[in-house]
């Protein structure tokens, strides 16, 4: 079948994510910020905080009294990590929009972020029909019970639902859900996908 709702992922698809940007004046560069991540296991903890924990008590974790300073400081300086749009998706959701199809996102983003980021991007809080958090609901992609939350709250099956994500591991969970699923290249490619499956 046809999907008639289109569900993306948004960082990665539709908005850039740097972290090292909000590490780099604190460290003294690029490369010295992503040292630090490696050494205090920023992604580790990153995902920890995707799926509802919080980063004082990740910071808690970290023992150099330097590290844990300069980690503690991601959260003021969160939104410098998405400064930038991928413009091509964006023209692509808002010709979907304007074409009356729903559209909606789930997306791996802590709780304590989300509206740090929205001061960078204030679009992602109103351009969706259903929106998951995953930091706010305490789970996190690829886990099944998120996507299941999503067409719960949305009032939609699995199947009607065309799903992006830059993460194939994602993208293989919201097939297993019952969803049609691919992983964002670009922009482009995304395009095709979509007029293939009848969105555009």
């Amino acid at each position: 079948m046809k999907p008639t709702h289109m569900v993306f992922d948004i960082g990665g698809v539709l908005v850039q994510w740097d972290p090292v940007a909000a590490f780099a004046e604190a460290c003294g560069g690029r490369e010295a910020a992503m040292g630090f991540m490696e050494r205090v296991g920023f992604r580790d903890k990153n995902a920890r905080a995707d799926a509802g924990e919080s980063f004082a008590d990740l910071a808690d974790e970290i023992e150099d009294a330097r590290d844990r300073e300069i980690f503690t400081g991601y959260l003021d300086a969160y939104p410098l990590t998405v400064q930038r749009k991928i413009k091509g998706s964006w023209a692509l959701l808002d010709a979907m929009k304007e074409n009356g199809t729903p559209v909606h996102a789930i997306t791996n983003w802590s709780a304590e972020t989300w509206p740090r980021g929205l001061t960078a991007q204030p679009r992602l809080s109103k351009v969706f029909d259903t929106l998951i958090v995953s930091g706010e609901e305490r789970m996190a992609k690829p886990d099944p019970a998120i996507f299941a939350l999503f067409c719960d709250r949305a009032c939609v099956a699995p199947e009607a639902c065309f799903f992006v994500d830059d993460s194939i591991k994602n993208v293989e969970a919201a097939r297993s859900m019952g969803m049609q699923a691919a992983q964002f290249i670009s922009p482009k490619v995304l395009r095709l996908d979509l007029i293939d499956r009848g969105f555009l």
